[in-house]
């Protein structure tokens, strides 16, 4: 595992904890989350964006459709 630092203001970190704990987590545990959901979207993102590059204007089957999308 790697261990990386972040540095915040005091006024930052009071309010990533007092979120954290209203999720109850550690503020670590917020920040690890929510890195990897974003990098999660940016992925479907760039995966969206290259579907729509490759469109034809042609009429997807359900069946293509859900292939396409991963599913």
């Amino acid at each position: 595992m790697v261990a990386v630092t972040v540095n915040f203001r005091d006024e930052a970190f009071a309010l990533l904890k007092k979120y954290a704990d209203e999720k109850g987590l550690t503020p670590s545990e917020l920040l690890r989350r929510t890195m990897l959901d974003h990098l999660e979207d940016e992925e479907d993102i760039r995966e969206a964006e290259a579907i729509l590059k490759e469109d034809t204007d042609e009429p997807l089957s359900h069946e293509e459709f859900w292939r396409r999308a991963g599913a």
